[in-house]
């Protein structure tokens, strides 16, 4: 083998605390300046696109910096949502990417524990914020996905940036944060899902850039249904996969990544659904990349599923050898011996070195963020000479 492992990330990147409030600000729904948030979310992403070139990567995008959440971007970027606040045990009850590990670890999740941030624990609310689909949905994202695009290609007529992408979710992601108050069943609202959710995509891709898909859905639905089995829950995904390669329709997977993930929150993830149980599935999307989990201490062992388990033809694997779940940096050796390992079964021109997930708000600091990716970039070039032999 003489090919160079590539080198990319999964998406989200360190955004400044006072981008952070103006984000988090509009998605509220606040009043903010937005002159203020253009300009400074301009700022960002060409910082940004810096860093990722100065590290070395070989496939930047914007760092997702203009998002705030997955709950937020149904409100910002869907119209036909009410969003209601109901007590706890109130209304329609929310659904729980936690909830297979809370019944055993009642403990650990108490008082709001098992999130994002370093050290797993966020606040805990009062009131529940529920998302209800009332009426047709609308894609009213159309401004939001061209700011991201103006910004990023601004950035890298500055910086430059090698295979340059933009993220966005899947249907079923969003159907994750929505109860269905207005079609006739879920798959009909999955299928409106699907098609609104197109017109961003192919904004994304006839701009130029890939798309890369964020599908965690595809498996953390298993912790929110725990009353299903392997097999029920292997139809329940293929229906998801099979409503997103209807958005993707007309789409060349030469322009397509998919990233999945099992929640990424901070806590025991003891019953995240086996890559070996659902593998074959995320292969059936049409992407001709595949991001996956494989530094955590739940999933690293799982690149010998890989010795079965066979990328379509064409496709490369981008496995996570870097981690959000410790700030600890990882040393390049083992970065090099995690991707060797992936590299004997996929190939080295197969094979890109990437993130678990988004590391921006999973890593204590926006430091060690860029020391993870420094370290990415080290280790790629290792298992490069190693497979090279």
């Amino acid at each position: 083998m003489s090919a160079k492992v590539r080198t990319t990330h999964a998406g989200a990147l360190p955004r400044s605390a006072a981008l952070t409030t103006l984000v988090r600000a509009r998605a509220g729904g606040s009043s903010v300046d937005a002159t203020a948030l253009d300009d400074m979310l301009a700022a960002d992403v060409d910082d940004a696109i810096r860093r990722q070139v100065q590290c070395g990567l070989d496939s930047v995008n914007d760092g997702e910096l203009s998002k705030s959440n997955f709950m937020h971007y149904v409100t910002e970027r869907v119209r036909g949502i009410q969003v209601r606040e109901y007590m706890p045990g109130e209304g329609p009850q929310p659904l729980s990417i936690t909830a297979r590990d809370a019944v055993k670890f009642p403990d650990y999740f108490a008082e709001g524990r098992g999130g994002f941030a370093s050290g797993g624990k966020e606040d805990v609310r009062r009131k529940i914020r529920q998302h209800l689909c009332v009426e047709p949905l609308e894609y009213i994202g159309g401004a939001h996905v061209q700011k991201d695009i103006d910004n990023l290609r601004a950035a890298l007529s500055k910086h430059g940036g090698p295979a340059p992408f933009l993220c966005s979710v899947t249907p079923g992601v969003l159907e994750h944060w929505i109860t269905n108050e207005h079609y006739k069943s879920q798959e009909e609202l999955l299928y409106a899902l699907g098609d609104l959710m197109r017109a961003e995509y192919t904004k994304i891709t006839d701009a130029g850039f890939m798309l890369q898909i964020d599908n965690p859905d595809l498996v953390d639905g298993w912790q929110m249904y725990p009353q299903m089995d392997v097999a029920s829950y292997r139809k329940y995904a293929q229906v998801r996969v099979d409503v997103l390669n209807h958005a993707l329709r007309g789409i060349p997977k030469e322009k397509i990544r998919m990233h999945v993930c099992w929640g990424s929150y901070h806590g025991p993830h003891e019953f995240d659904l086996p890559l070996q149980e659902i593998g074959d599935i995320f292969f059936e999307v049409n992407a001709a990349e595949f991001s996956i989990e494989a530094a955590n201490p739940r999933h690293e062992h799982e690149w010998q599923v890989f010795e079965t388990l066979k990328l379509p033809e064409g496709a490369a694997l981008a496995p996570g050898v870097v981690g959000h779940c410790t700030n600890f940096i990882e040393h390049p050796e083992l970065i090099a011996q995690r991707l060797v390992r992936y590299g004997k079964l996929v190939g080295a021109e197969n094979l890109i070195a990437s993130t678990d997930c988004g590391l921006g708000n999973r890593t204590a600091t926006p430091t060690i963020c860029w020391a993870k990716l420094d370290a990415l970039v080290e280790g790629a070039a290792r298992a490069s000479r190693i497979l090279a032999g």
